[in-house]
């Protein structure tokens, strides 16, 4: 077994570019429970329990291994003034793996899981309206994003009462993430200093009557990778069955914060630099200068600010990058309404507000002596802007035993869209609300259950503010999302 979850664990680490079904996390986390739409906080019958209520582990009736293997199918699409695409058609694996051990005449029992948490990612070809060739042509710039979560650990409950029992949890958290595409930034990022009295950032906002470029923004093709985190979450919960029939749950996540190290950045601003030499060179030959005459003039006046054009403006940094995953709160019941049908409901308030309000990244010993000068250092630091609201997620679910072997499940699932319009952008689009759910187990033995469950999220559109704080690019732009997931799972009882 230790081989296999080892295995197991590896594989996740890898391949776990997942996209995450409420904001940036999975629904739920096996296909028994996704199967009657997630439900589980109140409803104790997996190991699954381990991310949703530890606590509820103790009223499992034996021991348990599961193993979990889904597959998510995103769809996207994204329209402005430029583009009317869809995203590259990604299939992403998401494997999970737990055990649960419980003592005959003992209230304790304990567990040790590892899960695929949740992420987003996306991939896009676009056209930017800076990426222009002399000829009018469009030079496609590659939109890119990757954030994957991976979490596991141990989970132990105690049971004070017959009835009520107390459990938590203490996961290991590791997270990768990858980003990339014209990255917009206001002008005042350009703090060298390009005369007396004027920074490159001043020079590159101010209008042409007073000398400057006129940009709102400027702009560098940007490509960030190699970026981990390892960090720590805590869950507490509370499991109540109230007799046979009603059973309820509350769960507590902890927030965690997670320090991404090791990455490297490359930041290329030729055509930003391009452009503002062709704008300086037509400036020129509106002063009556010849083509040749006014390329070497604007050659010279760059020369004069400290800009040797032939060392170009890419740049490679060393990179630190954090964000915070949210805390949440969740109550969940389960009610069996008759020998063969089970309904169960969750409620989860998830505080993104206080997480996703912004990705703080810091670019450490940059290469190039051109950029260095118009930053007017080798190191500075942002924030990228992302101001998540709170969220609110309702989840349904049945159940119906068709026979002794065959179980049928249903259940639907509503997660409050957590991204503002202000900041939603294509490669970021956790934007789905409306999911629904099918699944069935089969007993083939005593101890041997298979499940399996479809999911899809319907599609959901969302229309970027007219100014978007992203970039401009993103005025008035629509970000399209709906995924497929297929889910498979073995329970072992012991």
């Amino acid at each position: 077994m230790k081989l296999s979850v080892r295995a197991l664990l590896l594989c996740a680490f890898v391949t776990a570019s997942v996209w995450g079904q409420t904001g940036t996390r999975l629904i739920d986390f096996n296909a028994k429970s996704i199967g009657r739409g997630g439900t589980s906080i109140g409803y104790f019958d997996g190991t699954e329990l381990m991310m949703t209520n530890p606590a509820g582990i103790s009223f499992l009736d034996h021991s348990m291994l599961d193993a979990d293997f889904s597959l998510m199918m995103p769809s996207l699409h994204f329209k402005n003034n430029l583009n009317d695409a869809d995203g590259e058609s990604n299939v992403f694996p998401l494997p999970s793996a737990a055990y649960v051990q419980k003592y005959k005449n003992s209230n304790f029992s304990w567990g040790i899981g590892f899960f695929t948490a949740g992420g987003m990612g996306a991939d896009f070809n676009l056209r930017h309206a800076l990426y222009r060739e002399q000829d009018g042509s469009y030079t496609l710039q590659k939109y890119h994003s990757k954030l994957a979560v991976m979490q596991g650990g141990l989970t132990a409950a105690y049971k004070l009462t017959d009835n009520l029992s107390v459990g938590a949890s203490l996961h290991l958290v590791y997270s990768m993430l990858e980003f990339g595409m014209p990255f917009s930034l206001n002008p005042a990022i350009m703090g060298g200093t390009a005369m007396p009295g004027m920074t490159f950032g001043q020079m590159f906002a101010a209008p042409a009557s007073m000398g400057g470029f006129g940009y709102s923004e400027v702009t560098a093709a940007a490509n960030m990778s190699d970026l981990n985190a390892v960090g720590f979450n805590g869950k507490i919960g509370l499991a109540y069955k109230v007799n046979d029939k009603l059973s309820m749950g509350l769960s507590y996540t902890m927030p965690s914060t997670m320090t991404y190290k090791n990455g490297k950045a490359t930041m290329d601003m030729t055509y930003q630099l391009n452009d503002a030499f062709g704008k300086a060179v037509q400036g020129a030959m509106a002063q009556g200068m010849t083509l040749a005459q006014a390329q070497a003039y604007v050659m010279g006046m760059f020369t004069q600010l400290g800009i040797d054009m032939t060392k170009g403006v890419q740049a490679s940094y060393d990179l630190e990058a954090e964000l915070k995953l949210p805390q949440s709160i969740g109550f969940g019941i389960a009610y069996k309404v008759s020998d063969i049908l089970n309904i169960s409901a969750d409620a989860e308030y998830i505080m993104w507000e206080n997480a996703f309000d912004k990705m703080a990244i810091t670019l450490t010993n940059g290469s190039n002596a051109n950029v260095n000068k118009m930053i007017g250092n080798s190191s500075f630091s942002l924030n990228f802007p992302m101001n998540w609201k709170n969220s609110l997620n309702l989840k349904f679910g049945l159940e119906l035993m068709a026979s002794n072997a065959l179980t049928l499940r249903a259940g639907y699932a509503y997660n409050e869209n957590p991204v503002p319009a202000s900041t939603v952008f294509p490669v970021f689009p956790a934007i789905v609300e409306n999911h629904i759910m099918f699944g069935a187990s089969y007993k083939v033995s005593a101890p041997l259950t298979i499940h399996a469950a479809f999911e899809t999220a319907l599609n959901n559109t969302q229309t970027a503010d007219s100014r978007s704080i992203v970039a401009s690019e993103y005025n008035g732009s629509a970000s399209q999302l709906s995924t497929v997931l297929l889910h498979v799972a073995v329970s072992y009882c012991f």
